[in-house]
C-alpha cells in the first residue's frame, strides 16, 4: 500500500509568497526560496509552487525565480503559473520543475495538456482545478475572468485526464484561507471518476484536517499553504499525529512521535521530570 502524502503549496503573488483567503485578500509571507528550504528541512513529501499573478497580467512564468527556489528544493517541485506553450513548460524543466500545473491554460487549451503528456510524459502533467459551490452544485472557477464556469469539477477531470493529464490537484475556492477544513464531498466528487492520483487543498487547519480527508477519500496527497507557514516543524507536528492512523512518510531526523498534543494539536509540555533528564548525557565510567 502507498504511503499517504502531505504537500505544501506556495501560492505566489508579484514574485513574494502570500497568504491567500478566498482568492480574493493576499497577506505576504516571503521569498519562496526561504520558504522551500525551511519546508524541506520540516520532511515535506511535495512542493507546488503557483504564480498566480502570471496568468492574470498575461505574462510568461517567472524563470528567474523558479530556478532560484528550485535550488533550495529536495523533493519533488510542481511549478504553475503563466504557461502558454511547450515552450515555456521546457524551460521550467530546465529551472529544476519536476512536473508543471496547467490552471487557466488547461481550461482553453487543452491540446497544451496533451501535447505536454506528449513530450515529457503524462506523469509530468498536472491540471490544477479551481473550484467554488454553487446553488446549482460545484462548478470550475477561471479565477482569471473571475467568473464561474457551466462544467462541474468532476467532468472537467475527466476531460482533463482523458487529454493526458496524470495528477489532478482540486482546490476549493471557497475553504481557501478559512481553516474550516477540506471539503470532503468537493474532493470525493473528482477522486470517483479519476484514474490518477489526485492532490486536494484549501481549508486545512491542522492534522485533523488532514487525517479525515486522508482516510475518507481516495486522494494520494493532501495539501495546505496558509497552515504550514506560521508555525516551526508544523509539518513534522502534522506527521507525527497523522501516522498514528494513516501511514504517511517520516523521513527527517526530528521526531515528535513520542510527543503528545493537546485539543489544538500542539504540542504538551512533558513532565519537569523528562525535561531534566533530557538536558544531560550520562556517561558510565570505563572499567580496563
Amino acid at each position: 500500500m502507498l504511503k499517504k502524502r502531505v504537500a505544501a503549496t506556495l501560492v505566489v503573488k508579484d514574485g513574494i509568497v502570500v497568504q491567500s483567503i478566498n482568492f480574493k485578500k493576499y497577506l505576504p509571507v516571503g521569498r519562496p526560496d526561504i520558504a522551500i528550504e525551511f519546508l524541506n528541512q520540516w520532511g515535506i513529501d511535495e512542493i507546488i509552487l503557483l504564480d498566480i499573478s502570471a496568468s492574470r497580467n498575461n505574462v510568461e512564468p517567472d524563470f528567474k525565480m523558479v530556478k532560484k527556489a528550485a535550488q533550495k528544493c529536495y523533493v519533488p517541485l510542481t511549478v504553475g503559473g503563466g504557461i502558454k506553450n511547450i515552450e515555456h513548460i521546457r524551460e521550467l524543466m530546465h529551472c529544476g520543475a519536476d512536473k508543471i500545473s496547467l490552471n487557466h491554460s488547461a481550461l482553453y487549451q487543452a491540446q497544451l495538456i496533451t501535447e505536454a503528456a506528449h513530450v515529457f510524459g503524462d506523469q509530468c502533467v498536472v491540471v490544477s482545478i479551481d473550484a467554488v459551490g454553487t446553488a446549482d452544485g460545484y462548478r470550475v472557477y477561471d479565477h482569471v475572468a473571475k467568473k464561474n464556469l457551466e462544467i462541474t469539477p468532476a467532468d472537467f477531470a475527466k476531460k482533463a485526464i482523458e487529454n493526458g493529464a496524470g495528477e489532478i490537484l482540486i482546490n476549493a475556492v471557497d475553504r481557501d484561507g478559512s481553516y474550516s477544513g477540506f471539503d470532503i464531498e468537493l474532493v470525493n466528487s473528482v477522486c470517483t471518476v479519476a484514474s490518477v492520483p489526485v492532490i486536494c487543498c484549501g481549508g486545512a487547519k491542522n492534522a485533523a484536517d488532514f487525517i479525515k480527508v486522508l482516510g475518507e477519500t481516495g486522494v494520494s496527497a493532501a495539501s495546505a499553504a496558509n497552515f504550514f507557514h506560521f508555525t516551526e516543524h508544523s509539518v513534522n507536528i502534522t506527521k507525527a499525529i497523522i501516522n498514528d492512523q494513516l501511514p504517511v512518510r517520516v523521513e527527517t531526523h526530528a521526531s515528535y512521535n513520542e510527543s503528545s498534543f493537546d485539543e489544538r494539536l500542539r504540542i504538551t509540555k512533558k513532565a519537569d521530570k523528562e525535561l531534566e533528564e533530557m538536558l544531560f548525557i550520562r556517561i558510565e565510567k570505563e572499567i580496563i
